[in-house]
């Protein structure tokens, strides 16, 4: 009658993944759960949680995620389906598609930005970036 599923192994610990301040990551990151990046990452990011660039953390390529907070670099397109936070000591070049955007004053956000109330179509279901058409 109550019949619970039995937690998986991630949902016990917790689901955020961290890559530490030194290591650089060269290629693509898919992830399901929330990330934490202190070291660097050179390529793309996409995943259905929340990315977190520490103050040492930086990356260079393409981001789609549902929350961001970032207070190191970031240089690329970045799209954000709930909220973006800009800390002060962040420093943003590049593109910017979010539902709603905070930025701390200090933040170096040089930036093209758009607002979006629906920002859920650019979650891809299959991999593939959907598309925006601009009128």
């Amino acid at each position: 009658m109550f019949d619970k599923k039995p937690k998986s192994y991630t949902d016990l610990l917790g689901k955020t993944n961290r890559i530490v301040e030194g290591t650089v990551i060269k290629g693509d990151i898919n992830s399901q759960a929330d990330f934490r990046l202190d070291g660097e990452l050179i390529g793309n990011f996409q995943s259905n949680g929340k990315i977190v660039i520490g103050p040492a953390g930086s990356v260079t390529g393409d981001i789609v995620c549902k929350n961001a907070d970032i207070e190191g670099k970031f240089n690329g397109k970045i799209q954000v389906v709930e909220v973006l936070n800009v800390k002060s000591k962040a420093s943003i070049h590049g593109e910017v598609v979010v539902g709603r955007l905070s930025v701390e004053p200090g933040a170096d956000f040089s930036a093209s930005c758009i607002m979006k109330t629906n920002v859920k179509n650019l979650m891809p279901n299959d991999g593939q970036q959907a598309q925006q058409k601009t009128i």
